[in-house]
């Protein structure tokens, strides 16, 4: 068996998943989950600024590395995807559910997230522009400090409410992250990943400079908030801010269309 395992170390993917299909081995399991871990550390990476408040880096990648072994186990070649495309959908939502039941942040700091995002659109519809800081505390009835401060802790859940509802529509993330069940499967899915791109562009085409700026190191460039403040000479706090801000218009462009 030890001598069969080791032929399998310059195999390609798709020998590797037929050697494993007909032996059950988990040293061939092992070897496919390491050629593919690049998906686990990738998922890691682009839901940093979701966990870093209430996980560690470890328990994500060891929820998604779990998540990428059961992609091993359920992963049907005769469905005509890649196991990338499978198994990237499997690990990113893994996350997503690992990351929404270790969310700790406090019940009035969710909602006042979500009492943001209600105000910012009927400010939005109501004056056909961008609500000024100022008019979102008037609107919503608190000091422009409070709202200040609370739109920084309310940062992760503005993100992961705006992730869940892109994986949830099945389209793509801003970094091209395939995120559809059947993506590539059906020509219709394929038709409307690109238009779902093209609103997703415009998005981000009518954010602020500042707010693209920080799409791009976030979402492209895979930077920290810390890191982000660096390159851009202002506070973390800001960083969130715009990150935030930059989420709710994008979140309002994406429901208009859905």
């Amino acid at each position: 068996m030890h001598e069969a395992v080791r032929e399998t170390e310059e195999l390609s993917a798709e020998s590797l998943f037929a050697a494993y299909r007909i032996s059950g081995s988990a040293e061939i399991r092992n070897k496919i989950v390491l050629r593919f871990m690049n998906i686990v550390n990738y998922a890691a990476i682009s839901t940093r600024n979701m966990y870093q408040k209430f996980a560690e880096a470890e328990d994500i990648v060891n929820e998604a590395t779990i998540a990428l072994m059961k992609a091993v186990d359920s992963y049907n070649p005769d469905k005509n995807t890649k196991f990338e495309t499978y198994a990237s959908i499997r690990v990113r939502g893994a996350v997503i559910d690992f990351i929404r039941r270790q969310d700790m942040l406090p019940r009035n700091v969710r909602k006042f997230a979500q009492e943001y995002d209600k105000a910012y659109g009927i400010l939005y519809s109501r004056l056909d522009r961008e609500p000024t800081p100022q008019e979102m505390a008037d609107e919503m009835g608190i000091t422009l400090e409070r709202l200040e401060s609370y739109t920084v802790k309310a940062a992760s859940a503005q993100v992961l409410s705006f992730e869940e509802m892109v994986f949830e529509n099945g389209y793509d993330l801003p970094d091209g992250t395939v995120t559809s069940p059947t993506a590539g499967w059906e020509p219709e899915k394929n038709l409307l990943k690109d238009e779902m791109k093209e609103y997703l562009a415009a998005a981000i085409d009518k954010l602020t400079e500042k707010e693209r700026l920080v799409v791009t190191l976030y979402y492209y460039e895979k930077l920290k908030y810390s890191e982000i403040a660096q390159v851009m000479d202002i506070s973390e706090s800001r960083v969130c801010q715009l990150n935030s801000a930059a989420v709710i218009k994008m979140k309002k462009h994406l429901k208009d269309y859905l």
